[in-house]
């Protein structure tokens, strides 16, 4: 691979590199994905289903994570078939740093047809980032995340993605009552496009908690995604 060089010191504190497999939430459901699961959160949400990027109590962190170059990433990708790439977590922006002389790389060798950010939007992204990804699928937590508003929600954060024209907004929602909460959000913030995701961790729930959903969110005017890799391999990792 001819590849820009990117700066050797620069590292990635990764979780794992896994793919191709399909983007199973969002506005890119189903399609064929390359993903870079970064290491590390500032949040604690009672409900996460990638607690290895964080959580000592449940995981050997030092097992979890390790440092990788900008260069060793770039091979990887190289080697991997799928126009979508998606950067995920924890929280990437937090490696924002990082990311950027990453995905300005990933651009510049055509190592990506699109790229998309998943991120809580509580950090608001540099204009590198912006400039450099395709969209970000920003998930503002919700009160059932056990987390207190002010860790939560950050308004300059959240209308920085707003301005950047690139962001769908992603809510995990656990029952018909949390819409009103999301429609709170979606109205304070001017958010859109809106997507409506079940939370849960098994098929069983996710099919039904979608069934629960699927009527109530159509009568609000928003989309409604699935976790398709749930719904097809439950909750293995790397999948």
């Amino acid at each position: 691979m001819s590849t820009a060089a990117p700066d050797a010191a620069v590292t990635l504190v990764v979780n794992e590199l896994f793919g191709p497999t399909f983007q199973g939430e969002g506005p890119s459901q189903g399609r064929l994905a390359r993903f870079v699961r970064l290491f590390g959160c500032h949040l604690a949400c009672c409900w996460c289903d990638t607690p290895q990027t964080w959580d000592r109590r449940r995981h050997d962190l030092a097992v979890e994570q390790r440092h990788l170059g900008v260069d060793e990433a770039l091979n990887w990708l190289a080697g991997t078939p799928g126009d979508l790439l998606v950067i995920t977590g924890g929280e990437p922006l937090l490696q924002q740093r990082a990311l950027e002389p990453f995905l300005a790389a990933v651009r510049q060798n055509g190592l990506a047809g699109e790229t998309e950010v998943e991120t809580s939007g509580t950090i608001a992204p540099s204009p590198a980032v912006v400039e450099a990804v395709t969209r970000f699928i920003v998930s503002p937590k919700l009160a059932h995340s056990g987390l207190p508003e002010r860790q939560r929600l950050r308004p300059a954060a959240l209308r920085q993605f707003v301005l950047s024209g690139k962001a769908s907004w992603k809510f995990v929602v656990q029952s018909v009552p949390d819409l009103d909460e999301v429609e709170d959000l979606v109205t304070r913030y001017r958010l859109n496009p809106v997507w409506v995701m079940p939370e849960g961790t098994d098929s069983a729930t996710v099919l039904d908690r979608m069934r629960l959903l699927a009527d109530p969110v159509l009568a609000r005017g928003w989309n409604l995604t699935s976790r398709l890799h749930i719904l097809l391999w439950e909750n293995a990792r790397a999948r």
